[in-house]
């Protein structure tokens, strides 16, 4: 279809067949630049802490107490949702982000104060989750399910976009330019402006009313976000399942960018380049996931393609450029496709709404708690056993986990599966002689 100025009904039509409900694009948008903003420092800011004369284990403890707040955050933002509504809980992460990033430049890094950058770097945590994860409960609530799938594709691409591909690729230009600190200035800007176009841009109505119905009281939705993980054991395994998922990815953050710098070889810059090289094969095929699970089946393609695959790209990512060294071609291979892999668990957001189609709040809710847990998980594992194992030690872990995904995610099936599976049984009991 030819799209013309004006032609509103085009866009719109265009939007529809990418898989993007239209009245939430520009929320896409904004999550995009958004996560750029916040992504910047994921490839720099280990080394650069070191380097101001913080010790490897000392900055891994920033990194897991700022995942504990974005653990509790990403939590909440399901239960707030419901309570509020998504929009409300979107801008409590855009002022939690922009108020404690500037308390962390101004008064931690500047005069090097350990334990301020500890406390406005952990405050900050609760920032990005109740942003983005807010806008997915937005996403779920809104978009038609036969969509859903492609949907969070959609937001995954968005996310991952950003954090850590393009804002990777903008530290690899803007560190040589105008060096580390001040780059953490510009990814301020960012944040501010991608929340800006979210939170001005989505005119939907779903997301800006609370989710819970009028009668519901407060405590109870927010005791329902955590006693649906007894209610439905599924869904507590769920939440293990997406803790897995990026608990390595967020530890490789802390010890990667010193190992393929120090012990390998590679020049920040190309780290930097590496990064957003695994992370723009992970947002391709967050899309490419996302279709393959509307089409082929949502547990099956976690199973195989997240769990499976990312436990071999795990060892693969450490073993080439261990056997090569910093030979970037080689390295690169290896980490476009462990980025692939980890795109294979996109369809656990539209898996797990569907185990309690009357709770989806309360199951976003423990899936975004996942989400959250594996922020600071990664680092905790990483602060734990770096020094015990080595670099291959924790990659060998981070390889058997990812087995462990997989083998939890077939118990993962639809409560449309369990009675087909029962009236089976039934059946084959009525036939016996």
């Amino acid at each position: 279809m030819r799209l013309t100025k004006g032609d509103g009904r085009g866009y719109t039509v265009f939007l529809d067949r990418l898989g993007i409900y239209p009245p939430l694009a520009w929320g896409f948008a904004g999550l995009l630049l958004f996560m750029v903003g916040d992504g910047v420092e994921s490839g720099y800011l280990s080394p650069y802490l070191v380097e101001q004369g913080f010790d490897e284990q000392a900055v891994a403890w920033i990194f897991t107490a700022y995942g504990l707040t974005a653990a509790a955050a990403a939590w909440l933002s399901g239960a707030l949702s419901d309570l509020w509504g998504p929009y409300r809980v979107m801008g409590a992460g855009l002022g939690f982000w922009t108020v404690f990033e500037v308390a962390f430049l101004l008064l931690g890094i500047a005069p090097k104060n350990y334990p301020l950058i500890l406390l406005f770097y952990t405050l900050r945590g609760f920032g990005y989750p109740l942003f983005a994860f807010g806008f997915l409960v937005w996403v779920t609530a809104a978009t038609p399910p036969p969509r859903m799938g492609t949907a969070v594709g959609w937001f995954w691409f968005a996310f991952t976009g950003g954090l850590p591909t393009l804002g990777s690729l903008f530290a690899s230009y803007a560190v040589p330019w105008v060096g580390p600190y001040v780059t953490l200035w510009l990814s301020l800007l960012l944040v501010l402006a991608g929340g800006l176009i979210a939170l001005g841009g989505v005119r939907e109505p779903t997301g800006r009313r609370r989710l819970a119905p009028p009668q519901e009281k407060p405590i109870a939705t927010l005791l329902s976000s955590v006693t649906i993980a007894w209610k439905e054991p599924k869904i507590a395994i769920g939440c293990l399942v997406r803790t897995i998922n990026t608990a390595p990815e967020f530890g490789f953050l802390v010890f990667l960018p010193i190992y393929f710098t120090q012990t390998i070889g590679f020049e920040l810059r190309q780290w930097l380049r590496l990064l957003s090289l695994i992370f723009l094969s992970n947002i391709i095929w967050n899309l490419l996931f996302g279709v393959i699970g509307d089409r082929f089946g949502w547990r099956w393609t976690v199973a195989l393609c997240g769990g499976l695959g990312s436990a071999l790209s795990t060892l693969l990512l450490y073993y080439v450029p261990h056997c090569f060294g910093a030979n970037f071609s080689f390295a690169a291979l290896a980490g476009i496709l462990y980025g692939a892999t980890l795109a294979g668990y996109v369809p656990l957001s539209a898996l797990m709404p569907s185990l309690t189609p009357e709770n989806k709040g309360a199951a976003l809710s423990m899936l975004n708690l996942g989400a959250g847990a594996s922020v600071w998980g990664g680092p905790a594992l990483v602060a734990l056993l770096l020094p015990r194992v080595g670099v291959a030690g924790v990659m060998w872990l981070f390889a058997a986990l990812y087995l462990v995904s997989a083998i939890l995610t077939l118990f993962l099936t639809h409560p449309a599966e369990d009675t087909q599976q029962k009236v089976a049984r039934v059946q084959l009991i009525a036939e016996e002689p």
